[in-house]
């Protein structure tokens, strides 16, 4: 195979990760909203709610469905209405806000300041975990420049 065929295989691998991705994105989406739904259901019919997820991708679950901002204090709302127990923290909102900050670090949300509301977290549509399909392909001045860089005259 050459290298031009290399390339075209690459160019359709990467492709169809985006599709994949963005398929699992709306997947989620889905999955944290029939958490939800089966949650509050099971306790309208006096069943304890058992959720197979931590609090930490159960906090990614909820700010992904959610399309905007939300504080700590709307996650725990949510995490209660998916049947997340949180009697075993003795501080449950100091745990979301634990998670919420490392989720802000890593990049999978944002923070987001709000003028007349609390500041919220608001899921980093950009985020994905794993592999970015967008960086596997180099740009085609990077192809060229393999070589050495040399530094710009005067800086």
């Amino acid at each position: 195979m050459s290298n031009e065929d290399y390339r075209r295989a690459l160019d359709c691998a990467v492709r169809e990760l985006e599709t994949l991705t963005g398929q699992r994105a709306d997947l989620d989406r889905r999955i944290a909203q029939l958490m939800q739904t089966t949650g509050n259901l099971m306790r309208l019919c006096g069943l304890a709610p058992t959720v197979p997820y931590g609090l930490t991708d159960s906090c990614r679950l909820i700010l992904r469905s959610a399309g905007h901002p939300l504080t700590a204090v709307e996650v725990r709302a949510q995490l209660a209405a998916m049947g997340i127990d949180l009697s075993r923290y003795s501080n449950d909102l100091a745990a979301i806000h634990t998670i919420l900050k490392r989720l802000n670090e890593s990049g999978e949300v944002r923070f987001v300041p709000r003028t007349w509301e609390k500041p919220g977290y608001q899921w980093n549509k950009g985020a994905r975990p794993g592999v970015d399909a967008s960086k596997l392909l180099p740009e085609p001045h990077e192809i060229k420049s393999r070589g050495k860089k040399r530094k710009p005259e005067g800086k």
